[in-house]
């Protein structure tokens, strides 16, 4: 069938429905880490590895990914799942090494990869409407927590760690491979070599590029400081009597509609986007709607009645908000730059991606921790962060396509 749901739709879904289960690092690492016998901070730094190689791989392969999706989609399944299967091997191993390799390493290239694969296409099928279609596929990135997160802890339960890695290399495997299958692009599209005379170094130059790289950097940030932090922020909040205000279970659940929350923004602001003169405005909303919400949440009184609603929902939008980031980026990305290297500047902008990957938990860990200051703290300085990605919003990144041929 020649059709953009079965064509891009479904196959974007199942490759970034795979390694979009990166997002449920959480569900798993006290696991790993009790199982080899080291300390969470260092296991965390396989996935901030995993990140960095996202970003680092999909920068460096851009031109690949333009040239032949399918090649590209296989690449990606082949990385991914062996990542997969080694981290669990590794984990038999007792081989920290080995999961920093197989996890961050490996992994992360065939992330990077899988991530910028389906993008293009998607944005080819869904020509008039590109934030939908991009909308679509980071969504499916966005869900695969909620979807796999219970079937993770049920197989660690069940079958045990390193089988579970095992096990789901082989289910990765299949829906990649489907997807792998059914991915095309449309016939009326013909690639230009213009790849060939595209100059990184005109790109970086620009001042859109340098204000987008630096807003979805900014974005991602401010995102991962808070998320990093929901958990242990809801389980803190007392009445005036002292009591805990969320059960453990209620934390739980905030977290997983947290999930969804994430998702459906991927596809509303995307889609909202379509509909705007300039999808840059969707950016400017993403971080008015963030900062106001970070400074409630910063000024309400600890012990008033809405402190615990004004909480919630600012976890709600600002999980809303980082989504909308990443699905928002490849449309206004071909606006600015045009489509036919368009694999390639996506890739490059995800290098914010991998920085921010390594800077948001360790800001918010600094703040909390490293200085030991109140939670609270964490609202007030992403508010200076979205604050000053909206800054840059008006100023550096304007509506006009810049040519970097």
């Amino acid at each position: 069938m020649e059709n953009k749901w079965v064509r891009a739709a479904l196959p974007a879904l199942l490759i970034h429905g795979s390694i979009g289960t990166v997002y449920a690092w959480s569900v798993f690492k006290q696991a790993i880490a009790d199982d080899i016998g080291t300390t969470v901070p260092n296991i965390e730094w396989a996935f901030s590895i995993a990140i960095l190689f996202l970003g680092l791989s999909a920068a460096a392969l851009g031109h690949f990914v333009e040239r032949d999706i399918k090649k590209s989609a296989l690449l990606s399944t082949l990385f991914f799942v062996v990542g997969m299967i080694g981290t669990g091997i590794s984990i038999h191993q007792k081989s920290l090494l080995g999961i920093y390799i197989f996890y961050g390493v490996i992994m992360g290239i065939g992330l990077g990869i899988g991530y910028l694969t389906p993008v293009k296409n998607l944005m080819l099928w869904f020509k008039d409407n590109k934030g939908l279609g991009t909308g679509l596929a980071v969504a499916g990135f966005g869900l695969a927590k909620m979807i796999f997160s219970p079937i993770m802890v049920s197989l660690q339960l069940n079958v045990g760690l390193w089988q579970m890695f095992v096990i789901l290399g082989v289910v990765f495997a299949i829906m990649m491979l489907i997807g792998v299958i059914l991915i095309k692009k449309p016939a009326d599209w013909q690639e230009k070599p213009l790849e060939n005379k595209f100059k990184p170094l005109n790109l970086i130059k620009t001042p859109n590029f340098i204000g987008i790289w630096l807003m979805f950097y900014l974005n991602i940030t401010a995102g991962l400081a808070i998320i990093s932090q929901e958990k242990d922020i809801l389980m803190g909040l007392k009445t005036n009597s002292g009591s805990a205000i969320f059960s453990v279970a209620a934390v739980t659940t905030i977290v997983s509609v947290d999930a969804f929350f994430n998702a459906a923004g991927r596809v509303g602001f995307a889609s909202f986007s379509d509909r705007l003169k300039d999808r840059n405005t969707i950016y400017r909303v993403i971080f008015i709607m963030s900062l106001i919400m970070a400074l409630s949440a910063y000024l309400l009184p600890d012990q008033a009645t809405l402190m615990p609603i004004v909480i919630v929902t600012t976890f709600f939008l600002i999980n809303a908000g980082y989504g909308g980031g990443f699905s928002a980026l490849p449309p206004l990305l071909a606006d600015r730059f045009g489509m036919h290297a368009i694999s390639k500047i996506h890739g490059m902008t995800l290098t914010a991606w991998a920085a921010a990957g390594l800077s948001g938990n360790q800001l918010a860990s600094f703040i909390v921790h490293g200085l030991g200051m109140d939670y609270k703290m964490v609202f007030i300085v992403i508010a200076v962060l979205y604050a000053v990605a909206f800054i840059i919003s008006i100023t550096l990144v304007d509506s006009k396509q810049t040519l970097i041929e």
